[in-house]
């Protein structure tokens, strides 16, 4: 009895363990069966993504580093001498064009115009009454009720009067142009970049006081290699980012270029320039940017994922062509020429319209076949 129990529940777990083993064997059959696996007729190809060999223009990339400069900046200095009452600005603060930034005390100057509106009004009024006097000399003269010498000096008297007059409104407007001067404005909105006083200190004209630089538009200083001076035009655009922020990059236009170069560096200036949206370009900043330069010939290109470079030197580009069972790749040694964009000049090793693999070409073989994946939309 106990041994046909045992035998039993040994066919039992015999039964129970075949099948628990079909979900592997369907799986191993699934394996075998698929694009990847070796099994003869069941091989599709390794999958790559092509693209054409053309034939355009071929540019050079200059790669630039330079400064960021201001538009306009001025030293601001005082039109006269005086005491420093009050001081608007600090270095930093933006003002507006025409706001006052700072004001000198205006009491000695005040005196003074008030002074010379005196001598003003004196000079008004002995005008007044030598002319008078004149008139009435004038009307008394045909009954020879005075004498025409007496004539003659009054006409000198209102003649001298006349010109003590306009000295003296010359005077007055002097005095009320050093009163106007006892303040500094921004000639431009900008930001105050150095301030060199403080309240309560004496200042005397041709000081700077403030330094403003303008921030709406800024320029763009680089030293170029003389190599390039002939291959570079105005109005050219130049791709550039901050050195703080080198994947936010700007757009800018070359304004000037400078053919002296520098005897030490043969180097001359290019500067262009850039607007500044949100003022986040500040003067002073370091930039690095890219110029695209005509070299004047057309030649074949590629994509730089098309190029795969041996430790040995080799340089080779897989191509596509058609096999019996389907398309095959096969190595091309080809030598390369200038980089731009995301492009590669070839100057030998391939043919303008040959499908060529951008993906998918790291471990490939001659002869190999391959699936040719579609290549991704783009907007």
């Amino acid at each position: 009895m106990f041994s046909a129990i045992q035998s039993l529940t040994e066919k039992q777990m015999l039964a129970k363990f075949t099948v628990d083993l079909r979900p592997l064997l369907l799986l191993g059959l699934a394996l075998l069966a698929s694009p990847g696996a070796a099994a003869a007729g069941g091989y599709a190809g390794t999958p790559v993504t092509v693209t054409v060999v053309e034939e355009q223009a071929i540019e050079r990339l200059l790669q630039l580093t330079g400064t960021v400069t201001a538009v306009r900046s001025a030293q601001l200095s005082v039109a006269t001498s005086g005491l420093v009452s009050s001081l608007y600005v600090d270095a930093g603060s933006r003002v507006k064009a025409g706001e006052v930034m700072l004001e000198l005390d205006p009491e000695l100057a005040e005196l003074q115009l008030q002074s010379a509106n005196a001598v003003l009004a004196q000079a008004r009024n002995a005008l007044a009454d030598a002319s008078r006097r004149l008139e009435e000399a004038r009307s008394l003269a045909p009954k020879q009720s005075i004498a025409e010498t007496q004539v003659r000096d009054l006409v000198s008297e209102v003649v001298s009067d006349e010109a003590a007059l306009q000295q003296a409104q010359a005077d007055a407007g002097y005095q009320q142009g050093v009163l106007a001067r006892h303040s500094i404005k921004a000639p431009f909105e900008g930001v105050v970049s150095a301030k060199h006083t403080e309240l309560g200190e004496w200042v005397n004209p041709g000081e700077a006081v403030v330094d403003l630089v303008a921030l709406e538009d800024v320029r763009l200083d680089f030293p170029v290699a003389e190599d390039y001076l002939g291959d570079i035009e105005v109005g050219a655009p130049i791709s550039f980012s901050l050195t703080a922020n080198p994947n936010q990059y700007y757009k800018a236009t070359v304004s000037t270029v400078v053919p002296v170069t520098n005897p030490g560096a043969r180097t001359f200036l290019l500067r262009a320039l850039a607007e500044n949206p949100g003022q986040r370009i500040i003067p002073g900043m370091s930039v690095r940017a890219a110029m695209k330069l005509a070299t004047g010939r057309r030649g074949l290109v590629v994509p730089r994922d098309a190029i795969l470079r041996s430790p040995d030197g080799r340089v080779v580009v897989w191509t596509v062509s058609a096999g019996e069972e389907g398309p095959v790749v096969r190595e091309n040694l080809v030598r390369t020429g200038l980089a731009f964009d995301s492009l590669i000049e070839v100057r030998e090793g391939l043919v303008a319209g040959a499908r060529i693999v951008v993906q998918g070409n790291n471990a490939l073989q001659d002869g190999q076949r391959v699936l040719i994946r579609p290549q991704p939309a783009t907007d």
